[in-house]
């Protein structure tokens, strides 16, 4: 009786033994689906977050299709109200229709690319020029006394009336306009320099000093690092000034180049191509300055 009654109770305790390993076992599955499951959650906050963090940083950047749609609306409900005819403001579809011709002919790529050697060459020979003086007479306030009289002299006459005399001298080709974009780029970036490399703490030169630094290692550990802000101050109104001072040069003779398609637009009175060159200048000076800006932004990442 006793044996019987242990093997009732024995088997009456073998479907609960089963049922909590069961679960046990459906326990540890859903442990396992949860956990591989976080992961994917922490990607996704992670990418939200980050995305979050962009919007915040360049939320200045969101802006600016509105601002540009809003202003062709503008431009376009002028047009409308005051019934322009297209020599004098054209709509913005015509400008346009007028765009899509242009570059679909070649001219406007023939031209712009004319305007951006010329711009390309002149800002190298003008910054060049601006970088190599800067930091002499930024080291030597002697030469300065000297030369600064001379470089103010030649930042007193307007590029305009410059202009003419290059091309007289130099003729109307190449040559003439790389050289009125590197003298009106001259100037920004040599006064960058100069505030730059003066305004080093004197206590970290010092400091150079002590360690006993060539001149060298002075220059690309301490000066160049210092100043890079300021300089990239001046360099970002260089590149502005630039695309004016190659429209100036292509003004007073030229036969190819934005300033060129300008001149020639404005002689037929076709109103919609004169648009045209301008907005290409335009979207030209935002690119160079968006470049400087970049190159601020990844040279000055230890700011």
């Amino acid at each position: 009786m006793d044996s019987m009654n242990k093997q009732a109770m024995s088997v009456r305790s073998l479907p609960p033994a089963k049922g909590a390993a069961r679960n046990e076992a459906d326990a540890m599955h859903e442990t396992q689906r949860l956990g591989s499951r976080v992961p994917e959650v922490d990607a996704r906050e992670a990418a939200g977050a980050q995305a979050r963090a962009f919007a915040g940083r360049n939320r200045h950047l969101l802006l600016v299709p509105v601002v540009i749609a809003f202003t062709i609306l503008l431009w376009d409900g002028l047009v409308r109200w005051q019934q322009y005819p297209a020599f004098v403001l054209p709509a913005p579809a015509v400008v346009a229709r007028r765009f899509a011709q242009a570059a679909a002919e070649g001219m406007l790529w023939r031209h712009a690319s004319t305007t951006m050697t010329e711009i390309a060459l002149g800002l190298l020979l003008g910054v060049s020029t601006a970088l190599v003086m800067g930091y002499v007479l930024g080291k030597n306030r002697t030469i300065e006394r000297l030369v600064a009289p001379y470089i103010v002299a030649s930042q007193s006459v307007p590029v305009v009336a410059l202009a003419p005399l290059l091309v007289i001298w130099f003729g109307t080709g190449l040559l003439s306009k790389v050289l009125v974009v590197a003298l009106i780029a001259f100037f920004p970036t040599l006064i960058s320099t100069i505030v730059g490399l003066r305004g080093v703490d004197v206590d970290l030169r010092d400091l150079m000093r002590s360690l006993k630094a060539s001149r060298w290692q002075t220059f690309h550990m301490l000066e160049l690092p210092a100043s890079l802000p300021v300089l990239f101050g001046g360099l970002k109104l260089s590149v502005i000034l630039a695309v004016v001072g190659a429209v100036v040069g292509e003004f007073m003779g030229a036969s190819s180049g934005l300033g060129y398609m300008i001149n020639l637009a404005r002689g037929v009175l076709d109103t919609p191509l004169l648009f045209v060159a301008i907005l290409s200048l335009v979207i030209l000076a935002q690119l160079l300055y968006g470049a400087v800006a970049l190159l601020e932004r990844r040279a000055l990442r230890w700011m």
